[in-house]
């Protein structure tokens, strides 16, 4: 079983604790919705933001060994942190078992695929680079209903902005540390 795959075990299970009610705040025992996409929220960053410290960092800049970059698998590297949870997204988007879905988007992409597609996305994005503080709504998809979290995606460290300021395909070029790059949507689907 390759790391990813843990990963991705440990997401579904995650999911699984979730809809199964443990733990949650109000008396019940449930989860609300907001309840647990802050909890796969929580999951998904601590994954990344290990990466970026355990791997990336180490790797590139403490021990300079191997560099990441974006077109890791031409250049035998390894992968910028944003395709990490790209990849892990994907891996967890085509399980039929998985209780929710995400993504990393922005309004202003690199890469033109991870830019809005629905009106939903487009008001969220928006929400998180306004106010740096999460969104949350429901939302049909494809005639079914989804309850639709965005969290705010900063630009943590120098490495983030610079990436973005001087990549060719950027959309913006301004980015400072601590500025909103985009947002995480997590869509948990609504049963009815």
């Amino acid at each position: 079983m390759t790391w990813l795959d843990k990963v991705t075990r440990f997401s579904l299970g995650l999911s699984v604790l979730a809809a199964s009610g443990c733990g949650g705040g109000r008396g019940d025992g449930k989860l609300t919705r907001q309840e647990m996409t802050d909890t796969l929220f929580a999951a998904i960053s601590a994954n990344r933001e290990a990466y970026t410290r355990e791997v990336v960092d180490r790797l590139q800049y403490q021990e300079r060994i191997m560099e990441a970059k974006e077109h890791f698998r031409e250049e035998k590297v390894l992968p910028l942190p944003a395709q990490m949870l790209r990849m892990s997204a994907e891996t967890i988007n085509q399980s039929k078992d998985a209780l929710f879905s995400y993504a990393l988007l922005s309004q202003w992409p690199i890469n033109k695929q991870n830019g809005p597609r629905t009106e939903s996305e487009k008001v969220g994005l928006r929400a998180v680079a306004e106010t740096g503080k999460s969104h949350y709504t429901e939302e049909t998809l494809g005639g079914k209903r989804y309850f639709a979290a965005y969290y705010p995606d900063k630009g943590i460290v120098e490495a983030c902005v610079k990436c973005h300021n001087d990549h060719p395909d950027s959309q913006r070029k301004d980015f400072r540390v601590g500025d909103v790059l985009g947002g995480i949507v997590i869509r948990v689907r609504i049963e009815e």
